[in-house]
């Protein structure tokens, strides 16, 4: 069973960031309002799929639409973890040390191929993913708002990789694929870039000040107390499940309600719908649940499993969803 959604209007706002994207990257729109799930549940997103499919356009896209500082880490076997966060360096005319900010320092961070650095390094995200802030020579300094990482790997190849621990897992907000373009789509990529790429051309919809007013909003969207007791009851499941391993953790649960208010503002509504959960529950569980030997063995997949769990929870009904 695939995970379908038939979107509903988006919010004029979103919809003006979406169209302003899709100039660059072509008939990805569940994507790209995936990520802007993210952006406004202030999470952070986990790109899994092979070279050249776009990721790094995307994430370059959603940098200029909202006018944020964008920037690049590529993740390599000798990257040490002061490449990430920065390094105090001497200043013998103050006399005295002076912080040199690192690529974590910026609004979009893309931390390419992330599976291809060591745990050491790998953990100096953990500070910035979850408390907004890094810590370099015992000082403690606040990232900027707002602050955003999308970190890719790539499926194929794992020769040479570390595998990212659950801990690591956990902080990201959404897990997501881009896939390949129908051929349609891709003729019409060809045309995009046949004189010049389209990424130069774009300009800022939003700015910083108008997306932190509206992560402000998203925080304030509606959501039924029977919505949460069904998010509970999706993540319990998760943790009882004969095919999981390890299931949900309370983190997970909050990550879902967080997905499900951005999502719900992006269908411009002040509250959240059962079906927002549902379509939500397999990018925001998929990555943070470890399935048994004997699931993996039999080569079912997490989202055939969550799937599975949604559609045997259920559904709270309340007269303004009907």
């Amino acid at each position: 069973m695939k995970n379908k959604h038939k979107y509903e209007q988006l919010h004029p706002v979103i919809e003006k960031i979406a169209l302003n994207i899709e100039k660059v990257i072509i008939g990805k729109r569940k994507e790209v309002t995936l990520c802007l799930v993210a952006l406004l549940a202030q999470g952070h997103v986990l790109l899994e799929d092979v070279p050249g499919v776009g990721k790094t356009m995307m994430v370059r896209s959603l940098a200029k639409s909202i006018n944020a500082t964008f920037k690049r880490i590529q993740f390599t076997p000798d990257l040490m973890p002061s490449d990430v966060t920065g390094i105090s360096i001497y200043n013998p005319k103050e006399l005295k040390f002076e912080y040199r900010p690192g690529p974590i320092m910026g609004n979009i961070v893309l931390a390419d191929e992330i599976n291809r650095t060591s745990p050491k390094t790998q953990s100096a995200l953990l500070e910035s993913l979850e408390e907004g802030h890094i810590t370099v020579d015992g000082a403690t300094m606040p990232l900027p708002k707002p602050f955003m990482v999308l970190a890719t790997q790539n499926p194929i190849e794992y020769e040479g990789t570390y595998p990212l621990p659950e801990a690591q897992l956990d902080r990201f907000l959404l897990k997501m694929k881009m896939g390949y373009p129908t051929p349609a789509e891709e003729i019409r990529v060809l045309e995009n870039v046949a004189h010049a790429h389209p990424i130069d051309e774009l300009y800022p919809v939003l700015s910083i000040d108008e997306l932190l007013d509206i992560q402000k909003i998203v925080k304030k969207v509606f959501v039924d107390e029977t919505i949460r007791a069904y998010i509970v009851e999706i993540s319990n499941r998760t943790r009882n499940h004969p095919s999981i391993y390890l299931g949900v953790s309370p983190r997970g649960s909050i990550a879902l309600m967080r997905a499900a208010q951005a999502y719900a503002f992006i269908c411009d509504r002040d509250y959240v719908i059962p079906d927002d959960v549902k379509y939500l529950t397999p990018f925001v569980f998929g990555h943070r649940i470890i399935l048994n030997s004997e699931s993996s063995y039999k080569r079912i997949s997490t989202e055939e499993i969550l799937i599975d769990i949604i559609d045997h929870v259920q559904v709270p009904v309340h007269k303004e969803w009907r």
